[in-house]
């Protein structure tokens, strides 16, 4: 089967006023289908890569046919990203975390706002195109990657992450990235993140 995009979750308005409805149209309709038809078009080289997930294919990478690496790298780490980025994100959400994920960050960062205040401030600094990431490497980390790079190049589970390519915020923000980090944490699925959380740990 063809790798395909998700349907997003909730209207492309319905993050409003955090990320825009016309963001959300580019974003979603143009940019991630252009990483799905990427990734489809290098799978049509090689049809044995056909059944395996796009998690799959960037957790054993180095045993995908050198000459479509880099495309699978790029456009199935796109993919998987923004699939989560969808579903990490709800209308009228953000506050507080609750659940394990709460209790895992207070014990890992101190508190939420120590958390927030790392993550953005590593979001904001990292350098061109990429992500801002929570992960799990039998504690949460802060981590950031360059263009759509996965952590699960590295083997770690992100749990949650935030995109930092201008395409993600432009319209709204302009170059004012710091601004759109902050208010990004208002649109936060905390159940999601949990749900994300559990599937680390195992």
């Amino acid at each position: 089967m063809a790798h395909e995009v998700p349907p997003l979750p909730y209207d492309y308005k319905a993050l409003e006023p955090h990320i825009d409805e016309q963001t959300m149209h580019l974003h979603h309709d143009k940019h991630h289908q252009a990483y799905v038809n990427n990734l489809n078009g290098a799978i049509e080289k090689h049809p044995e890569l056909a059944s395996k997930s796009a998690e799959d294919l960037l957790r054993n990478l180095n045993s995908v046919p050198e000459d479509v690496r880099t495309a699978v790298r790029n456009n199935g780490g796109g993919h998987v990203n923004h699939s989560m980025f969808w579903a990490i994100m709800k209308p009228g959400g953000g506050g507080e975390p609750t659940g394990a994920i709460a209790e895992q960050i207070k014990k890992d960062f101190g508190s939420f706002d120590d958390l927030k205040k790392q993550f953005n401030d590593a979001a904001a600094k990292q350098f061109g195109s990429g992500w801002g990431w929570l992960i799990w490497d039998g504690k949460l980390k802060v981590i950031t990657t360059a263009n759509q790079d996965s952590p699960l190049l590295q083997g770690h589970f992100p749990i949650l992450g935030n995109d930092v390519w201008e395409h993600a915020y432009y319209l709204k923000y302009q170059n004012r990235r710091p601004e759109y980090l902050a208010a990004w944490w208002n649109t936060v699925n905390w159940d999601e993140v949990n749900k994300r959380f559990a599937q680390a740990k195992k």
